[in-house]
């Protein structure tokens, strides 16, 4: 009976017998797939790597790793790293592999080059490349990180100014490890950052900061505030009892009494007035010191004799 399998003419991957039996008597499909891609990079990165190549999200592939895992089909999962420490570094001919074998990868390119006005150097497709096939981004997802970061940009230093790759990488990397992953996740993502932009300028006007836009110094203090639970009307509190000690205004002294407060489970106005009215514990008496002790018959003696007396 002739072969009914269309052999390609470039490498074979070979799958024993034994790993075939394993994903069969599991019947995941995922695995099977992710155990496939594996063997095509010879086990040479990390599974989560391939995320772009399959057009899956982070919980499909996770999923997949894990059962491939449990079926002992690869190693043990090693405690995880921060990738943003070791972003990896792709060389030329990979960049132009992915831009020859990928419609999508290519279209992003060129989206991401009409929406930052200029021609992406080979470094810049590289660390595209990274967040499409060692993060996994979807193009869709990696096209609205892109557009967030350049509008982020234009906003605090004008129009006209473009964030570099470099940038657009490191938002990635946190997008990603907030599970950030998917379209819909990414909208939703953007929509609470456009809330919290929104009451900054509260908060600038609570500090007596006037209109102006926080700098970036000052916009970390201020998101991490929110974080924590407090309006602006507590901040314009932390700013007066710094002014009071300090007869200006520091942040880092203005962050240090709102720290107190949240980790005091202080949040409102009301709270933290509640919580200064709150009597402080009675101081106790000083104990005698050694010398009062030894003395204390002769008082005694002089007040007995002052009565006689």
């Amino acid at each position: 009976m002739p072969s009914v399998l269309v052999r390609a003419p470039d490498e074979p991957v070979t799958l024993s017998a034994q790993a075939a039996k394993r994903l069969l008597d599991r019947g995941d499909g995922d695995a099977a797939l992710l155990y496939i891609a594996l063997l095509r990079r010879h086990g040479d990165v990390p599974p989560r790597s391939l995320a772009g190549e399959l057009r899956w999200d982070r919980a499909r592939i996770e999923a997949a790793e894990s059962v491939l895992r449990d079926l002992g089909l690869i190693a043990p999962q090693a405690p995880p790293a921060e990738p943003a420490d070791e972003p990896p570094a792709y060389r030329q001919d990979e960049v132009a592999e992915k831009l020859e074998e990928s419609g999508e990868f290519r279209r992003l390119t060129a989206e991401v080059e009409r929406k930052l006005g200029k021609r992406l150097t080979t470094a810049d497709l590289a660390t595209l490349l990274g967040l499409y096939d060692y993060l996994g981004l979807p193009a869709d997802v990696i096209y609205l990180l892109v557009c967030h970061c350049a509008e982020r940009t234009a906003a605090r230093f004008g129009q006209g100014r473009r964030p570099t790759l470099r940038q657009i990488e490191r938002e990635g990397y946190a997008w990603a490890r907030q599970g950030v992953d998917t379209q819909a996740a990414a909208a939703e993502h953007l929509s609470r950052l456009a809330r919290r932009q929104g009451a900054l300028p509260e908060f600038m006007r609570a500090l007596q900061l006037g209109d102006r836009p926080p700098s970036a110094g000052e916009e970390k203090y201020l998101l991490q505030w929110l974080e924590w639970g407090f309006s602006p009307e507590t901040a314009a509190l932390a700013y007066d009892k710094t002014v009071l000690k300090c007869h200006e205004f520091k942040w880092s002294y203005c962050n240090g009494i709102l720290r107190r407060w949240h980790e005091a489970g202080l949040h409102s106005a009301e709270e933290i007035e509640a919580g200064d009215r709150r009597p402080a514990p009675a101081a106790k008496p000083a104990a005698p010191s050694a010398p009062e002790k030894g003395n204390a018959w002769m008082r005694k003696y002089i007040q007995q004799r002052g009565k006689e007396g």
